[in-house]
């Protein structure tokens, strides 16, 4: 029997992230600025490395994936998270709340699983150079991302169905910003004990999984870079994996932050922040960390600039 037939709630009442009607302007402009670097940083990321035959490299066509991740991502959360300082009361439909939680765990599991292929990227490109261009074949990154996608929607659609399954009685106010998983368990009347082992099974492997093989990866890695004799050659290594060590820190500390923390230190303030880090502020930051930390996309982005706006820039 489908038990969400029966469920007195047909819509969600979304709580945001503040009552203060002095913070609801500055918060909006503050999102909305976030939210347009985010979709300009992003989608010129993915033009950049399309149409620049110097970045189509391996690297780059895991870098365009990850970015069309992060634009799709901060677009499942953000505007939504907007209405909540333009509106009096953001409400959310049933079926509108279940597919923002499966598109939220859907491509937060997919950023985990990109962000893996691309620490082996970097540990073929180091470890194995003269092998990386047949290691690293077009083949290859098209598998090693469809199975990316594949993981992605393994994790999301055991979350969905089963929150699908609970039953939602009169109180349907989230006391959060978007349909999370932690919040709505909350407000179910059902038992819960399946959707929590859940968490902690598919969110714990998923984590894991992916955070043991960067470490992995990453020994590898480091190991091949102690025996580089010149402090030149090392640095030189160390600076081709400095953007994707930064991404997986912001990434990885803020899930572990949200989601597998002791109960008893559970405070819904902290929790908010640290979701608008990881829905909102690291979608922006990746295209930022790649592009500013990359010598090839700085480059490539220079020409594009001097090409748009030649007269502007003297020798160039």
């Amino acid at each position: 029997m489908a038990r969400q037939n029966d469920s007195a709630v047909t819509e969600f009442v979304l709580q945001g992230l503040t009552d203060n009607p002095e913070l609801q302007l500055p918060l909006f402009l503050l999102f909305l600025g976030i939210y347009g670097v985010t979709v300009v940083g992003n989608v010129g990321m993915i033009f950049l490395i399309t149409f620049s035959s110097n970045l189509h490299a391996p690297m780059y066509f895991f870098l365009s994936n990850l970015s069309a991740i992060d634009l799709f991502y901060s677009s499942v959360i953000t505007p939504k998270l907007m209405e909540n300082f333009v509106w009096e009361q953001n409400v959310i439909s049933y079926p509108g709340c279940m597919t923002q939680l499966f598109f939220f765990c859907f491509f937060g599991t997919a950023e985990c699983y990109m962000l893996t292929a691309m620490a082996y990227d970097r540990y073929v490109a180091i470890c194995s150079p003269l092998l990386y261009n047949v290691t690293m074949s077009p083949k290859v990154c098209s598998v090693l991302v469809t199975g990316v996608y594949i993981m992605a929607s393994i994790g999301a659609v055991p979350y969905t169905i089963s929150m699908i399954m609970l039953f939602f009685c009169e109180d349907n106010v989230i006391h959060h910003y978007f349909c999370d998983i932690l919040p709505l368990l909350k407000l179910s009347c059902s038992i819960t004990y399946i959707n929590e082992l859940l968490v902690v099974l598919v969110g714990g492997f998923n984590v894991l999984a992916t955070i043991m093989a960067i470490i992995i990866s990453y020994a590898f890695i480091l190991c091949n870079i102690l025996q580089i004799p010149s402090a030149e050659g090392k640095s030189k290594a160390f600076s081709t994996c400095g953007s994707h060590l930064t991404a997986v820190g912001v990434s990885y500390g803020s899930i572990i932050f949200m989601y597998f923390k002791p109960s008893s230190s559970s405070n819904m303030a902290q929790e908010k922040v640290a979701s608008v880090f990881y829905t909102t502020v690291i979608p922006m930051l990746n295209p930022l960390i790649y592009s500013l930390r990359n010598m090839e996309v700085r480059n490539v982005l220079s020409k594009a600039i001097g090409m748009r706006y030649g007269p502007l820039q003297g020798s160039n």
